[in-house]
């Protein structure tokens, strides 16, 4: 590609992958493009020139978050995406045709698309926005497990949706606050605890945050799930706390959904499911750092060994529940 400058970091985990990229060059573009969104046919109107294309890209799995940058007026056409896609201007006029809707947007607004439509979008020259890609299963089956039952059909998002008030806002600080992290080497969204929980966390905040068909069953108070079910999922985390289980996975083992077992721990445990988990790792970890040998084990080795990503929200943590350092009880201070 001698007309693109492309820089990719891939950490060991394969879920995640960081680029960033410029393009003076069509082709390149429509190539790049196709590497983390779609097959697009790529073009200018007609009597435009200047094309210049820029990106920086994050991957965790099946969620995608780009800022995207065209110097020059741009099309991008797709027959037909396989994904759930929403676009946020952040600078210039965004107007797209999808689904039988014709939208202009501007910064404060955004479009969203969903899967099994053709798609066409017009860029204005000096533009910029942010882009979120979530592949049709990941979104259905965090859907499905937020309801704790099974979702047949797409999820028939809005066309477009104010950012200005509710918890759509929320929403994009969130993924403004992913995007962000991409330039940081240490960043946290490196490490595969948080960037599950990043994940998680737009999936979800997504659908809390536009009107759909599932909205009204999504918003209604949920039942608790019965006492069985809360033992079963704090079972499953004393027999392995340094799995990285996530909520929905807990309420799979529990066989309820989501908020069932959420407010099922809140009424028969008093905290969160994540809490627990975060309680019997601080547990685990204290029992080791009592017994291990200072000269032969480090703090670190110990918090990573019971599922702590960072060293130092874990010191924070082990000091909040214990009153002392966790070196001190390693060194049998404390």
């Amino acid at each position: 590609m001698s007309d693109a400058l492309f820089r990719t970091v891939t950490p060991p985990a394969t879920t995640r992958t960081i680029s960033s990229f410029t393009s003076v060059d069509i082709d390149d573009t429509r190539s790049l493009l196709q590497r983390f969104c779609y097959s697009l046919a790529v073009g200018m109107p007609e009597g435009s020139e200047g094309f210049e294309f820029r990106a920086d890209v994050i991957q965790l799995g099946p969620l995608t978050v780009g800022q995207l940058g065209f110097g020059a007026p741009v099309t991008l056409v797709a027959s037909e995406l396989d994904a759930y896609h929403v676009t946020i201007p952040t600078s210039g006029r965004l107007r797209t045709r999808h689904a039988g809707h014709e939208v202009t947007a501007e910064p404060g607004a955004a479009v969203l698309y969903g899967p099994g439509k053709p798609v066409y979008t017009l860029h204005s020259a000096h533009s910029a926005e942010l882009d979120v890609k979530i592949e049709r299963s990941a979104l259905e089956a965090e859907l499905a497990s937020l309801l704790g039952r099974p979702v047949t059909g797409p999820i028939d998002l809005p066309p477009v949706i104010d950012l200005g008030v509710g918890p759509a806002r929320s929403w994009t600080t969130l993924v403004r606050m992913l995007r962000g992290e991409i330039a940081y080497p240490g960043s946290l969204v490196r490490q595969p605890l948080i960037a599950e929980q990043l994940r998680r966390s737009v999936l979800g905040g997504l659908l809390l945050s536009v009107p759909h068909r599932y909205t009204d069953e999504l918003t209604a108070p949920a039942a608790a799930g019965p006492p069985r079910a809360v033992r079963q999922a704090m079972e499953a985390v004393r027999d392995e706390p340094e799995r990285p289980f996530t909520v929905g996975d807990l309420a799979r083992i529990a066989g309820v959904s989501v908020r069932s077992l959420q407010e099922g721990f809140r009424r028969h445990v008093g905290c969160s499911p994540m809490t627990y988990l975060l309680q019997v790792r601080l547990e685990r970890a204290h029992e080791a750092l009592r017994r291990e040998d200072p000269a032969r084990v480090t703090v670190a080795a110990v918090a990573h060994r019971w599922g702590f990503a960072h060293l130092g929200r874990f010191a924070s943590a082990y000091r909040a529940r214990f009153g002392v350092c966790p070196s001190q009880t390693l060194r049998g201070l404390a």
